[in-house]
């Protein structure tokens, strides 16, 4: 009898000639939508983006967000939506406040908070750039989502977002119940937002010892800051995000760094020492188009092989932010959402 692996992977999920048609029409969608709409960049005197076909304009990252926000860039116009809550937390330094936005459970039943980290490379989006996903994950998980504002790249390099996540998160293992009427039970996010959700949990383990996370749901996360894993170079295709537009973004959070010092498990913590350690429960979810899928497999497989419970769940042929497009957009969209309600479902009730 042969030997059997001690690990267990589905390569269907990561055969191209097994993706579904439509998935692959979504995708040449965006590839085409990519080309022609202007790309943020960072350059070394100022952060920009520069037009298509070598136009000489450039316009830094506060600009762009504001264009991001007009519906002026291959992302449409932002929803916003009347259910939203706006206000703000203390922050560490003084004299300063962090944004938050809430959206509670329509039913007006919520058992507990999920705290929300937005992605956006460090650099783009804020908390009020997805309502309609924020009110899914509310009406369906049954929980109040409270998605962080946190500082940005170029403005506020490293590590000034994540401290504005780890006071939003103390913040609300402290004031949760009083201020939303429920205790914080869950974080997450994707791209950007599921590093630092990781980070969170990390950071909570150490910073509050008594406090535990019901589960992290951590989609489609960049987990090794250094020099990338090997499919950020291995894939070819201009599907969102690329190595050229991933290393403008790494370049603007941690200026004047080397490879060695983006390896401190702060920064990425895919270097952590994890071993021996109670972790929450931790959702991992990634299309296998997306060049941040090495990044959630070996970041799934190093957090179940100490014990901790892993769910890796890779969507064939899904692209690098798959799971905040509309509902029925794509196969892998309608699967990773369902995947979600089921992971945050199970764990309220364990």
């Amino acid at each position: 009898m042969p030997l059997k692996s001690d690990l267990a992977i589905d390569a269907t999920k990561f055969d191209r000639k097994l993706g579904d048609e439509h998935t692959k029409q979504f995708n040449q969608k965006l590839i085409d939508i990519w080309k022609e709409g202007p790309r943020w960049y960072e350059v070394k005197t100022s952060s920009s983006y520069i037009l298509p076909q070598d136009s000489e304009l450039i316009i830094g990252a506060a600009e762009y967000r504001k264009l991001r926000w007009e519906g002026k860039t291959p992302l449409p116009k932002p929803v916003v939506l009347p259910e939203g809550i706006n206000g703000t937390i203390p922050s560490r330094d003084a004299g300063r406040e962090i944004p938050y936005r809430v959206f509670k459970p329509a039913s007006g039943v919520s058992k507990g908070i999920h705290l929300h980290i937005h992605g956006g490379g460090w650099v783009l989006q804020s908390e009020a750039y997805q309502d309609p996903y924020l009110k899914y994950m509310a009406d369906n998980y049954e929980l109040t989502v409270f998605s962080v504002g946190y500082r940005l790249a170029p403005e506020d390099p490293w590590p000034a977002g994540a401290h504005d996540c780890y006071d939003a998160a103390e913040w609300l293992v402290k004031n949760g119940p009083e201020k939303f009427g429920g205790e914080l039970k869950f974080t997450g996010g994707e791209s950007a937002g599921g590093h630092l959700a990781c980070l969170i949990a990390l950071h909570l383990y150490s910073a509050i010892p008594s406090f535990k996370f019901k589960g992290l749901l951590l989609h489609f996360g960049c987990y090794d800051l250094s020099a990338f894993l090997p499919m950020v170079e291995h894939h070819e295709l201009a599907l969102v995000i690329d190595h050229d537009v991933m290393s403008r973004y790494i370049d603007a959070l941690l200026p004047n760094t080397t490879v060695m010092s983006r390896r401190d498990p702060s920064i990425s913590p895919f270097f952590a020492d994890i071993r021996g350690k109670k972790l929450p429960p931790a959702l991992f979810t990634c299309g296998s188009e997306d060049p941040l899928l090495d990044d959630t497999v070996f970041m799934g497989a190093k957090w179940g092989m100490w014990g901790n419970e892993s769910v890796v769940r890779v969507y064939n042929g899904a692209p690098h932010g798959f799971i905040m497009f509309p509902p029925g957009s794509f196969k892998g969209v309608d699967e990773g959402l369902k995947d979600s309600i089921e992971f945050v479902k199970d764990k309220l009730g364990a």
